[in-house]
Formats: structure tokens, sequence, C-alpha cells
């Protein structure tokens, strides 16, 4: 009897879990960049606001209203030779307590020679108990260019939230000219409270944040550490292998948020989502 409850518990939960999908490419054409076949599936959608420019700008908006214990979401972007593409998010995007099964997250990003792409969601908020897996797959061809930025937030400081357990996993693969040129996974589990306070990993800090540049080098580098007195949490920076990589850390998002839009205004010509700016 205790068996058959659980098999219908856990069929109830599967059947309630949020699923989506968006996948479409950009291509140049006539002197500016066009959308072209797009595919969207489930809560997850993308619009476009008027072109700006010979770009075009992407927002993500997913009508479930967050991301839940055993969501799926997959989302894959193809930018053409010489087109250029930014994307951002409507909002920030919450992720609520887990009880079970992690939510999902599978990101593909494909550079053309001559394209660039943007990648600037807003923040992602984690609640207490909140269990994610999140992947990053670029592949870039030789000549292209990315600017890439996420803001992960533990708790809701302004609201006097904290998130003291969860899981958090975060992998990342990038590949030039379909060589791997960076590696990168990072897990936070259990106690992440415990483990954010300590001084080797966040110090007490509840927003981190990456920012990948390419291209990258010690000029780049140097322009920005020219802004580091304007910095209201801890940035660190550095290129290799032709890119460039920032690390935020701070006491709450608004001023990690601040430091992110310094260091992304002085590595893009690329203008800021107009969402960023409200």
């Amino acid at each position: 009897m205790r068996t058959g409850i659980a098999g219908a518990a856990a069929a109830t939960f599967a059947a309630n879990r949020a699923q989506g999908a968006v996948r479409f490419e950009v291509h140049r054409k006539d002197g500016a960049t066009r959308r072209g076949d797009l595919h969207e599936s489930g809560s997850l959608r993308v619009r476009f606001p008027s072109p700006e420019d010979d770009g075009l700008s992407a927002m993500f908006v997913n009508t479930a209203g967050g991301i839940a214990g055993g969501d799926r979401f997959e989302v894959a972007i193809t930018a053409g030779e010489g087109a250029r593409l930014t994307l951002t998010t409507a909002a920030a995007e919450k992720v609520y307590r887990a009880p079970g099964v992690a939510a999902r997250l599978d990101i593909s990003l494909n550079v053309a020679a001559g394209a660039h792409l943007s990648w600037l969601p807003q923040e992602t908020i984690l609640f207490d108990r909140a269990r994610i897996h999140r992947t990053f797959d670029i592949d870039l061809a030789e000549g292209a260019s990315l600017l890439l930025c996420e803001i992960v937030v533990f708790g809701r400081a302004a609201m006097g939230e904290t998130m003291r357990h969860g899981e958090f996993v975060d992998r990342w693969r990038m590949r030039r000219a379909g060589r791997l040129v960076f590696v990168e996974t990072i897990r936070l589990d259990g106690d992440i409270g415990e483990k954010l306070a300590r001084p080797a990993i966040a110090n007490g800090g509840c927003a981190i944040g990456t920012a990948l540049i390419v291209p990258g080098d010690e000029a780049l580098v140097e322009r920005i550490r020219e802004a580091s007195e304007s910095f209201g949490g801890e940035v660190g920076i550095s290129a290799w292998n032709g890119f460039a990589m920032a690390r935020f850390c701070a006491q709450d998002a608004a001023r990690l948020r601040a430091d992110m839009m310094t260091v992304l205004g002085s590595a893009s010509l690329v203008p800021l989502p107009r969402l960023w700016l409200n």
C-alpha cells in the first residue's frame, strides 16, 4: 500500500514539473542581423524587441514564474557568420525550494566566424533549499566574439532571507575552433550558508558573478583594473588562452550588479540591455 502511495505521489510530482525549450538561430542579411528558425516549447519563451543598429536583441520569459525541483529547461542559440545578438531575461530568475530532484538548465551557444553574442541575463536568485544543476556548452569559431555574464544570489538579503542549505552545480565548457580552452565546474551543496561564510570561498558574501570575455588580453585587464576604486565588492580579473575572465563577490546583489555593469562597460562596445538600467 505504501509503495502504491509513494508511486502515485512521484507521478503527481513529475506531472507538475515545468519543462521548456528555446532553440533559434540568427544570421546576417542586408547589413543587419535577422532571426531564422525558432522553436519554443513548454513554459520558456523568447521575444525580440525592436532592432537596435545592425544587431538583434532577444529576451527570455519563463511563464512558469520561476524554477522548482525537477523542472527542466533547455536553450540552444546559434549566431551565424557576422551576426550580432544580445540576450537577456525579462526579470531575475528565482529558483525555489526543491525537496527532491534538482532542477536542470542546459545552455548551448554556438557563434560563427565574425559573429558576436552577448549573454547578459539578470541575476539568478536561489531560495533556501533550492537545488539546481546548470551547464554551459559554448562553441566559438575562429574570429567569433563572446560576452557572457552570470550573477547568482544566495537568498534575498533585502528581504532578510538567507540560503542555508541546498545545491548549486554549475558546469562550463568552452571550445574555440574546435579546441577545448576552458573547463570549470562549481559545486556548492549541503550547508551552503556555512561554506559561503568561509574566507576562501565568499567571506560572508551572498552574491557571486562571472564575466567571460572573448577575445580578452592583458590590455583589457589593465583597463578594467583602472576602475577598481569604484568597486563595491571584490573583483578579480585575468586573461589567458585569448580570453579574459572576471570574478565577482559582494555582500548583496545590488553592489555586485553595479560592479558587473562597470566591467561590462569597459569590456564591450555593445550597450547593456535596457532592462539592466531600470
